[in-house]
């Protein structure tokens, strides 16, 4: 899933307006003054990732991923965007992409940051045969930041949560910390804990270290190791029924570790 962007102040007048404003009675009157900057409330991402991990799990069955999103930051602190991810329909039957589509609410006091959110995940075409149920779900969302710390809980308000049935109230809880490093460097920490609604054998818990260095403007590089648990062994032997290239049923643990290396590209 896709974190929310922050809002975004208007840019103060440069230096040189500023100057040019206060010494306008002795400027000749063909000199112009350059017009204050103003930050677009438009951003846009676009990753090239080796793979694409989403809460532990390895939605491309370890093949490499093309995302990407578009935010619009509003007055008032609130947000909204949506993002894409590629997927494989071996983790997801039917699926070949991950669609998400947000709105948020962003307040700072002091070092503290809130956020309140609503998530809608779409999986375009997928959908489980044996159950006859899509992937698609909601959450609900509520976060707080302290400097480089944050913790944030997603709740189910859908009756399903992907895929599986009778799963409204599963609960997400991420821990993790965002630590500058210096020198465009930053350590970042996660630790997630799942618990799916009603149907505890998909409960899983998760964990990330990694580093991003930025490389230039609107460029980063990152690179992460992660890995999940699940409470009991439903995740060692996943499968939808696809077939690999070799005719056989394709098998795996997509929660085994990995590590991911990603190259974002911000506008």
């Amino acid at each position: 899933m896709h974190a929310a962007t922050r809002s975004l102040p208007a840019a103060p007048l440069t230096v040189w307006a500023i100057l040019a404003m206060a010494c306008a009675p002795t400027l000749a009157l063909a000199q112009e003054v350059e017009p204050a900057t103003v930050a677009s409330p438009w951003s846009a991402n676009v990753t090239a990732a080796s793979q694409y991990i989403s809460r532990g799990f390895r939605q491309g069955w370890g093949r490499p991923a093309l995302q990407g999103g578009v935010d619009y930051a509003g007055p008032g602190g609130f947000a909204f965007g949506t993002w894409l991810s590629t997927i494989d329909d071996r983790y997801v039957e039917g699926g070949k992409v991950e669609w998400d589509i947000y709105g948020t609410y962003n307040r700072s006091v002091g070092d503290v940051g809130l956020l309140a959110g609503v998530y809608v995940y779409k999986y375009p075409g997928a959908h489980i045969n044996a159950t006859d149920t899509t992937y698609d779900y909601t959450e609900m969302a509520l976060g707080v930041t302290y400097k480089w710390a944050y913790a944030k809980y997603n709740y189910t308000v859908s009756d399903a949560f992907f895929g599986i049935e009778n799963a409204r109230g599963t609960g997400y809880l991420d821990l993790g910390a965002n630590v500058d490093l210096g020198a465009g460097y930053t350590l970042q920490l996660h630790a997630g804990q799942g618990r799916v609604a009603n149907n505890g054998i998909w409960n899983w818990r998760d964990y990330r270290v990694g580093v991003a260095k930025i490389l230039a403007p609107g460029w980063t590089l990152s690179g992460a190791y992660t890995r999940a648990h699940g409470a009991t062994d439903a995740y060692d032997r996943y499968t939808t029924g696809v077939p690999d290239s070799a005719g056989a049923i394709a098998i795996s643990d997509p929660a085994k570790g990995t590590f991911v290396v990603a190259l974002l590209r911000t506008f």
